[in-house]
Formats: structure tokens, sequence, C-alpha cells
């Protein structure tokens, strides 16, 4: 199963259910448009997660915006 999901929620209101589950996050980001990409660390987590979203979850691809490496070329 797999970590990643996404949400048609505010990134700040999808930390707040996952805090409030004792659900760690390994990545979040926005979503161009709208909502929340959000990855768990353990899939048990990913799976708890689905189950408190499952009416807020987008089925499908999503858009999201491109990887910029801020520290510069290797």
């Amino acid at each position: 199963m797999s970590r990643a999901m996404n949400v048609k929620m505010a990134e700040k209101d999808v930390k707040a259910l996952c805090d409030k589950a004792g659900v760690s996050i390994s990545a979040i980001e926005v979503l161009p448009s709208g909502g929340t990409h959000l990855v768990c660390t353990t899939s048990d987590g990913a799976e708890a997660m689905r189950g408190k979203l499952k009416s807020h979850l987008i089925e499908g691809t999503v858009r999201r915006f491109p990887f910029i490496n801020s520290r510069g070329p290797w």
C-alpha cells in the first residue's frame, strides 16, 4: 500500500489531523489545483489517514509543482 495520497483539504488542516491521530508525516506539499499531497512515514499511518480522510481523497492523477533543487547543481 502506498504511503502517499492527495487530499481536497488545506495543508494546515491535514497536518492538524495527522497530529491529532499521532501519524507522522514524511512529506507534504500544496497542489497547484488546490488540496494537499501527503506522504505518511509508515504504511500503517497512511492507512489510518485514508480512513479519516476518505471523503476528501482525490482519485486519479493530479498535477504537482516541479521539484526545484535549491542547493544548486551537483
